[in-house]
């Protein structure tokens, strides 16, 4: 092999990604985002939470939700990483919400990339939300309990504190055993 064909093996990023949906059969749409993550290049999905059924967080006139979250090992930067995940979005058939925190077909956010801290007017990671949202913090306490959130905190204490009021696990959604 000589040097032109020899590349140096690429650095991985731990990223986590929390999905949620309320139309559509809501457990069928986090499937398939599921399926869609594992598939995105330069990403590997290696751990997935259980499936958690909660409350809408805004207009409360709408099907309740199912969230979930994904723990990836990625090779892009936070940046393109969020990209893919607005691409899965519309390639899932995400439409913008008339209304703010309004019902949809799928939603992945981009929690917490490695241990960045970006702010920026498109880009915020840690994700703005995730300190407060149970329906955020349970299932990523699934995948990562000890996951030191940048600047707020493990995510076990986060989910303690915030506590569990409106969530129920769904143990008999598909792909949970």
């Amino acid at each position: 092999m000589n040097a032109s064909t020899f590349t140096a093996s690429a650095v991985w990023f731990p990223a986590y990604v929390a999905l949620g949906s309320n139309l559509d059969q809501p457990c069928v749409q986090i499937e398939l985002a599921f399926a869609a993550l594992a598939r995105l290049t330069k990403c590997r999905l290696v751990a997935r939470s259980l499936l958690y059924r909660t409350q809408p967080l805004g207009p409360q006139d709408q099907p309740e939700f199912v969230n979930a979250a994904a723990g990836l090992l990625t090779q892009l930067t936070a940046r393109e990483l969020l990209m893919e995940l607005k691409r899965l979005e519309r390639a899932l058939g995400r439409e913008l919400p008339v209304v703010r925190w309004g019902p949809r077909r799928i939603d992945l956010d981009l929690l917490v990339y490695a241990d960045a801290q970006i702010s920026e007017s498109d880009l915020t990671v840690p994700h703005r939300g995730l300190p407060e949202r149970n329906f955020v913090l349970y299932p990523l306490r699934d995948i990562a309990p000890e996951l030191l959130v940048p600047g707020h905190g493990r995510v076990r204490q986060l989910a303690a504190r915030v506590g569990g009021a409106g969530l129920a696990p769904l143990a008999d959604a598909p792909g949970v055993q």
